[in-house]
């Protein structure tokens, strides 16, 4: 397996840490309202690392979590008149039923920040005992100037970000780059702690959940390509200054989402919700469009694009319905696999996830399918073989699809019109293919 590591801008061997396992963390969404198209790429890429991993034989500890702590939960949670834990139970079952119906499977762990704040407010502790970060006025800071390499993860120069930081109006900080680990507050929910009552700083929380969940050091530390600045960053420079190691051995992060060709944002009310865009499309073809540009390019989202997508998806599923039905009609079955053509679709996705050319060994396997079906004298074994590669294919990048069972009354109808069809009775013959027809057996 080769990955891109985003802080070596290189593409890498992987190496486990521990032989046969895989830690992978990804970060997960801040849940006060749906999440948009753009929040669930990285559900869809990394859900099909795991199951690339899982095809080469990996456990894979998949942990992501939920931050259930933030001025935007306490802003929305006011307006609607509810609490904020009602506002996040709510939003984190509305996260769910979005990765269920893209096929993602089940995490290892999905930690809450509000189920961690003991060993959030202990890490804090630990950091300022440690002089990696001070105290100002109830809140906590913590000071990047204690990391040699602070800007290493994003290929940044501290001169270069000194420029660039927005100076707080609070001039409490040491430095502009140095960022909150705690702050004190007035409204929604607070903790106490040795700084006084408050809350943590969003840089925060993730880092001191890896601790928890995986430990010091991890495999993969995922996420979009907009947190690698400056929330990675962030977390790499605490585990540095809490632990004296690396965060993770290899960090990957996905590509972001334009619609027709510009930046999705509220403000310019191009915003289409993940809930929205499945009532009007397939789960399968979202999750193939989202997977079909490499994850690391940013994606354009289009109607025409999805459009075009759902149309070469078709193909795929079209081939494997013909080759399923030919199986069962013939009640033949096998559990050989077109080995040739399998590996190279793994090869394919072992190249940090190189899934356009996966997908063209998919669509040269539906040549496969389609060309042994047309022949006379067909091969059963050949096709069983395309068929199970075309479904461990599918398997991986999480496209469901159905085995075939024909009824022995569905079995009769092809009978009558292939009968028909040799007799050259074609009307009769129309008549029995509009049946199978109607039943999505043609």
């Amino acid at each position: 397996m080769k990955i891109y590591n985003t802080k070596s801008l290189q593409l890498e061997e992987f190496k486990p840490i521990e032989e046969g396992k895989v830690m992978m963390y990804v970060c997960g969404p801040t849940v006060y309202n749906d999440v948009h198209i753009g929040n669930v790429r990285p559900v869809v890429v990394f859900d099909t690392l795991r199951r690339v991993f899982e095809a080469e034989g990996y456990k894979v500890y998949y942990v992501s979590n939920y931050t259930d702590v933030d001025d935007k939960i306490i802003r929305e949670a006011k307006k609607r008149g509810i609490s904020e834990k009602e506002l996040t139970d709510e939003m984190i079952a509305a996260y769910n039923e979005i990765r269920h119906a893209l096929h993602a499977e089940d995490l290892y762990r999905t930690p809450r920040v509000t189920e961690t704040m003991d060993e959030i407010i202990s890490f804090i502790d630990g950091l300022v005992k440690k002089g990696s970060a001070y105290v100002k006025d109830g809140d906590v800071y913590f000071s990047t100037a204690s990391v040699e390499d602070y800007g290493s993860l994003s290929n940044q120069r501290i001169d270069d970000l000194r420029v660039g930081a927005r100076i707080e109006e609070n001039e409490a900080k040491e430095s502009p780059l140095d960022f909150a680990l705690w702050k004190k507050t007035e409204e929604g929910i607070r903790w106490d702690s040795p700084w006084g009552l408050g809350r943590p700083g969003w840089h925060t929380e993730c880092v001191v959940m890896i601790n928890k969940e995986l430990g010091p050091v991890i495999d993969i530390h995922g996420g979009g390509k907009d947190l690698r600045f400056p929330h990675h960053e962030n977390e790499r420079a605490q585990s540095e200054a809490m632990n004296g190691s690396e965060l993770a051995h290899y960090w990957m992060h996905s590509g972001m989402i334009d619609v027709d060709g510009v930046k999705m944002s509220k403000s310019l009310g191009n915003f289409v919700t993940a809930k929205d865009i499945l009532t009007r499309i397939d789960a399968n073809v979202l999750r193939w469009f989202l997977l079909e540009t490499q994850y690391r390019a940013d994606l354009n989202v289009s109607d025409e694009i999805i459009a075009a997508s759902g149309k070469e998806l078709a193909k795929v599923l079209d081939a494997l319905k013909k080759a399923e039905i030919e199986l069962s009609l013939a009640s033949y079955t096998s559990e050989n696999c077109d080995e040739s053509s399998y590996q190279a679709f793994l090869n394919a996705m072992e190249d940090d996830l190189n899934t356009p050319n996966a997908y063209a060994v998919l669509f040269d396997t539906v040549k496969k399918v389609n060309q042994t079906l047309r022949t006379r004298e067909k091969d059963l074994e050949a096709i069983a073989c395309l068929r199970n590669s075309l479904r461990r294919c599918l398997q991986i990048l999480g496209i469901e699809t159905e085995v075939v069972a024909l009824s022995e009354e569905e079995r009769e109808l092809f009978r009558s019109w292939n009968a028909a069809k040799a007799e050259k009775d074609f009307a009769r013959a129309d008549g029995y293919r509009a049946a199978l027809q109607e039943k999505g057996l043609l």
